[in-house]
């Protein structure tokens, strides 16, 4: 899983608004348009990194209609200091 983790958010383009939807399911569940509009992203955007992410497995999608709500996957909370650590190196 660090693998993926280091490829979907440094390995490829897009991987800085990926780090910043992770970082906001984090702090709970949301649908792409509430991303969306935090995150000051197009919904498009979001909702193509929300499924480069779960299709990778990082995050989880809750329900399949409009207002799915996405959360991290077990997986990824399992390796959230891995996370912690690619968005350290990335911020710096």
């Amino acid at each position: 899983m660090e693998g993926v983790l280091w490829y979907v958010l440094t390995g490829t383009r897009g991987g800085e608004n990926r780090i910043r939807i992770l970082r906001e399911l984090a702090d709970r569940p949301r649908n792409a348009n509430r991303l969306a509009e935090e995150l000051g992203l197009d919904y498009k955007t979001v909702r193509h990194h929300l499924g480069v992410l779960v299709e990778n497995g990082v995050v989880e999608q809750s329900g399949n209609r409009y207002g799915s709500v996405y959360i991290p996957s077990q997986l990824a909370r399992t390796h959230w200091q891995t996370i912690e650590q690619i968005i350290e190196q990335t911020t710096e």
